[in-house]
């Protein structure tokens, strides 16, 4: 497409339009057919090339093919965007976005989603591993998608937890952020155990029972009340509490504690609800009998320390007490490693 050079129209010099110079007596430009009919031609290729259908009285048939075409290209842009403080980023900032919480508490906005806007990525990723919050909102009524086994129509905001922490984010261009990728999908609750006592990127928290509010953390809030290990605080034991009923509620505690798999419906451990202590019981064998421990002398062998009864507890089906070489020894509690708990939470 270009000036129409070639066709000796009236009005034209070097093919550009001026206009009449009536002082000079050269006329205005006329737009020669050939020119005018190509112009419109390449206006309805873009259009037709979109899927629509040109209609004479319609203004902004361009504009609409323009944006379903370039939301067809790749959402995502090579751009780099470092941030250290609370911001709204715009739409022409989508890409990278690494972002310190370092200095205070921070809250990133993501650009509103719209048609106009169309199609964009953002990689939200945060950079420093200190304890600050760090929030990514969505604009006004505008959702991310995620945990929508849970609520239907995801959440107004995310936290980052942990440096490396990431998540990549896509509008559809109708008010939602849908997640495309993240650094850990763990499932939401779930327990696990490290080998280190610093906390791990990815959204885990210490599993110690602590004091949460609902509106910081309302997806975490939402799995515990369609968990079926809610309680009052009072009863809360190891599974979730409703906390003060109103704002607050608790996650399980279970510093300290053996993990025991729920029965659910062998019979063996039963009456049993999940997430419910237990009292410590002796331990026996298979025949009901206690361990084969028969002297001080064979307690390492079990893992105990000799010079220590810690954990044993005495068994005698007799009427009279029962010397140290008895067969009634048991274990209560066996030598063990103690692994830092972190639970999922987001």
């Amino acid at each position: 497409m270009d000036y129409p050079k070639s066709v000796p129209s009236v009005g034209l010099v070097d093919g550009r339009f001026v206009d009449e110079n009536p002082v000079a007596g050269t006329p205005g430009s006329l737009i020669p057919a050939v020119w005018g009919n190509s112009v419109t031609e390449e206006l309805l290729s873009v259009i037709k090339a979109a899927g629509m259908t040109p209609a004479e009285g319609a203004n902004n048939q361009l504009l609409s093919a323009l944006q379903k075409l370039l939301s067809l290209a790749s959402p995502m842009s090579s751009r780099v965007t470092e941030v250290s403080t609370s911001k709204v980023l715009a739409p022409e900032e989508a890409g990278l976005v690494l972002i310190s919480a370092s200095t205070a508490d921070t809250t990133i906005n993501l650009p509103a989603v719209s048609t106009l806007s169309g199609i964009r990525d953002f990689i939200v990723r945060r950079v420093d591993n200190s304890s600050k919050r760090l929030v990514v909102q969505a604009s006004g009524n505008d959702r991310i998608r995620f945990h929508t086994h849970l609520s239907a129509n995801g959440y107004p905001f995310l936290a980052l937890i942990g440096a490396g922490d990431w998540w990549h984010l896509r509008s559809d261009g109708t008010g939602n952020w849908w997640p495309v990728g993240r650094f850990d999908a763990t499932p939401l609750g779930r327990i696990v155990f490290e080998t280190s006592t610093a906390a791990n990127p990815g959204g885990y928290g210490a599993l110690d029972g602590r004091e949460m509010l609902r509106s910081e953390w309302p997806w975490l809030w939402d799995h515990a009340v369609q968990s079926g290990m809610l309680r009052a605080e009072a009863a809360r034991a190891g599974g979730w509490s409703s906390g003060d009923g109103v704002k607050t509620f608790r996650g399980p505690e279970v510093r300290g504690e053996f993990i025991r798999v729920l029965d659910e419906q062998r019979n063996i451990d039963t009456a049993r609800v999940a997430g419910s202590w237990q009292s410590g019981t002796n331990i026996t064998g298979d025949n009901g009998n206690a361990p084969a421990v028969q002297g001080i002398g064979d307690l390492a062998t079990v893992g105990v320390d000799p010079t220590s009864f810690v954990g044993l507890s005495y068994w005698s089906a007799a009427a009279f007490a029962e010397n140290l070489v008895s067969g009634y020894w048991g274990m209560t509690r066996p030598r063990n490693v103690a692994y830092p708990a972190r639970i999922k939470l987001i």
